[in-house]
């Protein structure tokens, strides 16, 4: 009796499928009702020529690094300058002991002082015996003297003659001694040779300065330079002259630079040469980082207003038109920036419809009414 009950219920079952699945399977139009999207503008996407830019980063130097050392040894008595501060080309940096300079000044004095005197005295004794032998020559011319007399007279005049001029000579050597002792002197007081940024200071009161052995080193701030390398492919394609353009992220600055050197010689590790690029700016300062773009030639690109690109977590997208005035969210990867716009890699295509105006407006799958083409 059970096995029938089962038997009529499974029946059952299965004269029931085939109406439920006719059921789910059966035609159904599902009507789609979009928002309706208005106050915006659309325009046509189009292909750009725009200059192509070969990009690297560089460190901003300053383009005179003047690093300072002594030119003799001597213990530092003082020191009139700190790192970080502003120096004017001249400005005593140093002071270094100077004692047995002194000395050696006033030993050249007497030196010259000595020798003046003797010259003075050299002076006398040459106008004296040119008068002697002037007197014995009207003497021998007129019999009163013998031949040897006046022979010793000339003599007596020509060896005053030769000690004249061997104290000018001293005179000269000692005057020369005592301007050396003064250069000596000069070396002691270390002085800036440019105007510039003392950047670093080796040395401390008390030291001893050594001579050639760096103490400050000094860096002229009213002009910087960059050093890049360059793919060796581009080695025929710059030259002195170019003009660049160089951003400094960290200030936000946008800057006009101008390539002064290119040196070819490639090298064979990184397969790169060296350009350098000057560059000028306020606010500018060693060892900020910086980008810099060389133009190499032209190229197309697709260029969008940076503020119709709508950013949604870390993607990127701008609102299109489709068919049927459909609005639809496209990704797209972005290229380099160019003033105010945005190239686009990948994404769009030239012809293609973006919404262009009005964007807080646009709705992922919204139809567009009354658009106002650009």
């Amino acid at each position: 009796m059970k096995a029938k009950i089962v038997k009529v219920l499974v029946v059952a079952a299965l004269s029931l499928l085939p109406a439920g699945c006719r059921d789910k399977t059966g035609p159904a139009t599902v009507e789609v009702k979009r928002p309706l999207v208005s106050g915006v503008q659309s325009a046509e996407v189009v292909s750009t020529e725009i200059d192509d830019y070969y990009e690297s980063s560089a460190t901003v130097k300053a383009k005179t690094e003047s690093v300072v050392a002594a030119r003799m040894m001597g213990t530092v008595t003082m020191l009139a300058v700190k790192e970080g501060e502003r120096v004017k080309a001249g400005q005593l940096l140093l002071t270094l002991d100077d004692r047995d300079v002194r000395q050696k000044i006033q030993a050249a004095r007497a030196a010259l002082a000595e020798a003046e005197s003797g010259m003075a005295a050299a002076a006398r004794q040459k106008e004296l015996a040119g008068i002697t032998y002037g007197r014995f020559s009207n003497l021998y011319d007129g019999k009163a003297l013998t031949r040897q007399e006046l022979d010793e007279a000339r003599t007596r005049l020509q060896v005053a003659e030769l000690e004249h001029g061997r104290m000018s000579e001293m005179v000269n050597r000692a005057g020369a001694g005592l301007a050396e002792a003064r250069v000596y002197q000069d070396f002691t007081r270390v002085s800036s040779p440019v105007d510039g940024l003392v950047k670093t200071k080796q040395i401390e009161l008390g030291a001893m300065a050594m001579p050639g052995v760096p103490l400050f080193t000094i860096e002229d701030n009213s002009s910087f330079r960059l050093e890049i390398g360059v793919n060796e492919t581009m080695v025929d394609r710059l030259a002195p002259g170019l003009p660049v353009a160089v951003s400094i992220p960290a200030t936000g600055m946008e800057l006009a630079g101008a390539i002064t050197d290119v040196v070819p010689a490639v090298d064979p590790r990184t397969r790169n040469f060296l350009v350098k690029i000057e560059v000028a700016g306020a606010g500018l300062q060693s060892g900020m980082y910086a980008r810099v773009r060389l133009p190499v030639g032209k190229r197309p690109a697709i260029l969008l207003p940076r503020e119709i690109i709508v950013e949604k977590g870390q993607l990127h997208g701008v609102y299109t038109v489709e068919a049927g005035e459909v609005i639809t969210y496209r990704l797209v990867r972005l290229g380099k920036l160019y003033g105010d716009k945005q190239e686009i890699l990948a994404g769009l295509q030239p012809g293609d419809k973006v919404i262009a105006g009005g964007v807080d407006r646009a709705v992922d799958g919204g139809l567009l009414q009354g658009d106002q083409g650009q």
